[in-house]
């Protein structure tokens, strides 16, 4: 009795650890914040990471994963037919062209090219911590949508919401990591 308590308890917290939810986030008014600075100090090494993208275009990929909202939320899923977690909607889109990532968000840590929100353009992945600031572990993370003057958006797999495309807003201000570009 004691063990399989131990191992639920391990799973909800896991699961309160990783992709969470946009607490209304697509209901938020996206706000300037080309300046955002990450207060997030990441306390996990992870590996640089190379990822060829091939011949295979931001606008493409961006494009294909916009065909996927309203796909529902799966924790440890990237089948389309159960729903997606955040990292399972990532590789979902980017296998979709065969180009192969890792698998979970915290492994994107160091991968491609950091810039700058202000930079950032459709297609970069932006990188959040779990539900936990503090944590300083990627935990979440969503694919650049959008940046105009007045703000920019992201699409994700939030846990409740499912796929959705998301703006900048208090919930994930605290939880910034940084954007990284893999597209040329």
């Amino acid at each position: 009795m004691k063990i399989g308590c131990l191992i639920f308890l391990c799973v909800v917290i896991g699961f309160l650890q990783s992709c969470s939810p946009s607490k209304n986030a697509s209901a938020s008014k996206p706000f300037n914040a080309w300046d955002v600075k990450s207060t997030v100090k990441i306390k996990k090494n992870v590996p640089p990471r190379i990822i060829d993208v091939k011949n295979v275009s931001a606008e493409e990929l961006t494009v294909f994963a916009e065909t996927l909202l309203g796909i529902p939320y799966r924790y440890g899923s990237m089948n389309i037919e159960n729903g997606f977690d955040c990292s399972g909607f990532i590789n979902y889109v980017f296998n979709h062209f065969k180009i192969s990532v890792p698998r979970t968000s915290a492994d994107f840590t160091n991968a491609g090219k950091e810039v700058t929100i202000r930079e950032s353009k459709k297609g970069d992945i932006i990188l959040f911590t779990g539900s936990d600031a503090k944590a300083g572990i990627v935990g979440h993370m969503g694919i650049i949508t959008e940046n105009k003057k007045n703000g920019f958006w992201f699409i994700h797999a939030a846990s409740g919401k499912g796929v959705m495309i998301s703006s900048m807003n208090n919930y994930f201000f605290p939880r910034f990591v940084k954007v990284i570009r893999l597209f040329p």
